[in-house]
């Protein structure tokens, strides 16, 4: 059996047998500059850890990184998401410098419900 993953120039193969692994890496490696990174570890802001049972999967990296770009990294944690009752205000905070590192926020944040539907609501 054989999985490949790929996003724009990143790639991710896997195999049932390391032999077939290696005759696929080989073909692709004649077309495309390609090198290996050994054994999956973090893809697109998910890192990867294998255990017995299988795959964990974790982007609390990814929440972080977020959080800096942010610049919320003194910023206290709270236990509950959000109040959906609450109403925000003209005045509640100060306003991004641009409507690109706004928007690079809320794509990021977009990316990081697929893997915590629970946070889908704040970030809308």
């Amino acid at each position: 059996m054989t999985y490949i993953l790929l996003y724009v120039d990143d790639i991710i193969l896997t195999m049932s047998s390391n032999v077939l692994l290696q005759s696929i890496m080989s073909f692709l490696a004649a077309e495309f500059a390609m090198k290996d990174l050994g054994p999956l570890s973090y893809f697109l802001g998910i890192a990867v850890t294998q255990h017995a049972s299988g795959l964990f999967l974790c982007q609390h990296k990814y929440a972080e990184e977020i959080i800096e770009l942010a610049d919320m990294t003194s910023c206290k944690h709270a236990t509950t998401l959000v109040d959906n009752k609450a109403k925000l205000s003209v005045s509640s905070g100060s306003p991004y410098e641009g409507p690109t590192h706004y928007r690079s926020l809320a794509g990021t944040l977009q990316y990081l419900t697929f893997f915590r539907p629970d946070i889908s609501y704040a970030v809308q």
